[in-house]
Protein backbone atom coordinates (compact mmCIF):
# COMPACT_ATOMS: atom_id res chain seq x y z
CA UNK A 1 0.00 0.00 0.00
CA UNK A 2 1.55 3.18 -1.12
CA UNK A 3 1.91 5.63 2.22
CA UNK A 4 2.67 9.14 2.49
CA UNK A 5 4.69 10.55 5.30
CA UNK A 6 2.65 13.28 7.39
CA UNK A 7 6.00 14.73 9.02
CA UNK A 8 7.91 17.70 8.07
CA UNK A 9 11.47 18.29 9.22
CA UNK A 10 12.20 19.84 12.34
CA UNK A 11 15.13 21.75 12.34
CA UNK A 12 15.42 25.70 12.84
CA UNK A 13 18.76 27.87 11.69
CA UNK A 14 20.83 26.45 14.30
CA UNK A 15 20.65 22.83 13.62
CA UNK A 16 23.79 21.52 13.47
CA UNK A 17 22.95 17.59 12.52
CA UNK A 18 20.18 16.01 10.82
CA UNK A 19 19.21 12.54 11.51
CA UNK A 20 17.36 10.81 8.65
CA UNK A 21 15.29 7.64 9.72
CA UNK A 22 13.73 5.51 6.56
CA UNK A 23 10.06 5.98 7.02
CA UNK A 24 7.63 6.18 9.73
CA UNK A 25 6.24 2.98 11.15
CA UNK A 26 2.91 2.19 11.66
CA UNK A 27 2.56 3.22 15.09
CA UNK A 28 4.69 6.67 14.85
CA UNK A 29 2.09 7.57 11.91
CA UNK A 30 -0.82 6.40 14.27
CA UNK A 31 0.46 8.95 16.78
CA UNK A 32 1.79 11.77 14.63
CA UNK A 33 5.52 11.79 15.19
CA UNK A 34 8.38 10.58 15.08
CA UNK A 35 10.13 7.28 16.71
CA UNK A 36 6.11 7.22 18.43
CA UNK A 37 6.47 3.19 19.05
CA UNK A 38 7.94 3.25 23.12
CA UNK A 39 9.96 -0.01 21.82
CA UNK A 40 11.78 2.37 19.73
CA UNK A 41 14.94 3.27 21.45
CA UNK A 42 15.48 6.65 19.54
CA UNK A 43 14.62 9.10 22.17
CA UNK A 44 16.47 6.94 24.91
CA UNK A 45 19.42 6.68 23.10
CA UNK A 46 19.53 10.42 22.24
CA UNK A 47 19.10 11.22 25.95
CA UNK A 48 21.62 8.92 26.85
CA UNK A 49 24.45 9.95 25.14
CA UNK A 50 23.47 14.01 25.64
CA UNK A 51 23.19 13.19 29.61
CA UNK A 52 19.18 14.59 29.54
CA UNK A 53 16.44 13.39 30.37
CA UNK A 54 14.30 11.41 27.94
CA UNK A 55 11.63 13.22 26.57
CA UNK A 56 7.88 12.16 26.36
CA UNK A 57 6.10 14.50 25.10
CA UNK A 58 5.82 15.61 21.13
CA UNK A 59 6.41 19.40 22.96
CA UNK A 60 9.03 18.29 24.67
CA UNK A 61 11.01 15.87 21.87
CA UNK A 62 10.96 18.90 19.60
CA UNK A 63 12.10 21.07 22.61
CA UNK A 64 14.68 18.49 22.98
CA UNK A 65 15.74 18.62 19.60
CA UNK A 66 16.25 22.34 18.87
CA UNK A 67 17.98 22.73 22.33
CA UNK A 68 20.69 20.33 20.86
CA UNK A 69 20.89 21.49 17.65
CA UNK A 70 19.31 18.44 16.07
CA UNK A 71 17.43 18.08 13.27
CA UNK A 72 15.18 14.92 12.51
CA UNK A 73 13.34 13.78 8.88
CA UNK A 74 12.89 10.68 6.87
CA UNK A 75 14.91 9.83 3.81
CA UNK A 76 12.02 8.81 2.35
CA UNK A 77 8.72 10.87 1.78
CA UNK A 78 6.23 8.23 -0.04
CA UNK A 79 6.77 4.21 -0.50
CA UNK A 80 5.07 1.25 -0.30
CA UNK A 81 4.66 -0.50 2.52
CA UNK A 82 2.49 -3.24 4.60
CA UNK A 83 3.25 -2.79 7.92
CA UNK A 84 6.38 -0.98 9.34
CA UNK A 85 9.43 -3.44 8.39
CA UNK A 86 11.98 -1.59 6.27
CA UNK A 87 12.62 -4.72 4.13
CA UNK A 88 8.89 -4.43 3.17
CA UNK A 89 9.67 -1.08 1.38
CA UNK A 90 9.54 -0.35 -2.05
CA UNK A 91 8.84 2.17 -4.53
CA UNK A 92 10.57 4.52 -2.59
CA UNK A 93 10.57 7.86 -3.31
CA UNK A 94 13.21 9.86 -1.81
CA UNK A 95 12.57 13.09 0.82
CA UNK A 96 13.79 17.04 -0.40
CA UNK A 97 16.46 17.75 1.79
CA UNK A 98 17.24 21.32 0.34
CA UNK A 99 14.57 23.60 2.24
CA UNK A 100 16.96 22.08 5.81
CA UNK A 101 19.91 22.82 3.63
CA UNK A 102 19.31 25.96 2.84
CA UNK A 103 18.13 27.37 6.27
CA UNK A 104 20.13 25.22 9.07
CA UNK A 105 24.36 25.19 9.03
CA UNK A 106 23.91 20.98 8.65
CA UNK A 107 27.89 19.63 9.17
CA UNK A 108 27.25 15.90 9.10
CA UNK A 109 23.95 13.55 8.02
CA UNK A 110 23.45 10.71 10.24
CA UNK A 111 21.25 7.32 8.83
CA UNK A 112 19.50 5.53 11.41
CA UNK A 113 19.98 2.17 10.44
CA UNK A 114 20.60 0.50 6.97
CA UNK A 115 17.45 0.99 4.93
CA UNK A 116 17.88 4.82 6.02
CA UNK A 117 21.30 4.40 4.98
CA UNK A 118 20.46 2.53 1.84
CA UNK A 119 17.89 5.25 0.68
CA UNK A 120 20.78 7.92 1.82
CA UNK A 121 22.90 6.36 -0.86
CA UNK A 122 21.11 5.82 -3.84
CA UNK A 123 18.96 9.16 -4.12
CA UNK A 124 20.37 11.59 -1.77
CA UNK A 125 24.14 11.22 -1.33
CA UNK A 126 25.00 14.15 -3.93
CA UNK A 127 22.54 16.26 -2.06
CA UNK A 128 23.80 16.08 1.33
CA UNK A 129 27.69 16.12 0.09
CA UNK A 130 26.52 19.65 -1.80
CA UNK A 131 25.41 20.28 1.72
CA UNK A 132 28.10 19.25 4.06
CA UNK A 133 31.03 18.21 1.99
CA UNK A 134 30.21 14.65 3.96
CA UNK A 135 28.66 11.73 3.02
CA UNK A 136 26.20 10.42 5.03
CA UNK A 137 27.19 8.37 8.58
CA UNK A 138 25.55 4.75 9.04
CA UNK A 139 24.74 4.54 12.94
CA UNK A 140 22.46 1.24 13.82
CA UNK A 141 19.08 1.80 13.85
CA UNK A 142 17.00 2.28 17.18
CA UNK A 143 14.18 0.01 16.17
CA UNK A 144 13.18 -2.67 18.90
CA UNK A 145 13.27 -4.95 15.18
CA UNK A 146 17.37 -4.54 15.85
CA UNK A 147 17.82 -6.84 18.48
CA UNK A 148 21.23 -7.81 18.03
CA UNK A 149 21.70 -4.07 19.10
CA UNK A 150 21.48 -3.67 23.13
CA UNK A 151 20.51 -0.25 24.27
CA UNK A 152 24.40 0.20 25.72
CA UNK A 153 26.06 -0.70 22.48
CA UNK A 154 23.71 1.49 21.13
CA UNK A 155 24.42 3.90 22.93
CA UNK A 156 27.79 3.49 22.22
CA UNK A 157 27.64 3.49 18.73
CA UNK A 158 25.48 6.58 18.99
CA UNK A 159 27.92 8.59 21.31
CA UNK A 160 29.90 9.75 17.53
CA UNK A 161 26.86 12.06 16.82
CA UNK A 162 27.70 14.26 20.72
CA UNK A 163 31.34 14.88 18.73
CA UNK A 164 29.86 16.70 15.92
CA UNK A 165 27.68 18.44 18.63
CA UNK A 166 30.29 19.52 20.92
CA UNK A 167 32.50 21.35 17.79
CA UNK A 168 31.65 24.69 17.30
Amino acid sequence: MNQISPFKPIFVKNSKILILGSFPSVISRKFGFYYANPKNRFWRVLAGILNAPTPTSTDEKINFLLAHRIAIYDAAISCEINGSSDAKMTAVEPANLEPIFKTANITQVYANGGKAYEICEKYLKTQILNATGKPPVKLPSTSSANANFSFERLVQDWAVVVEVLKDG
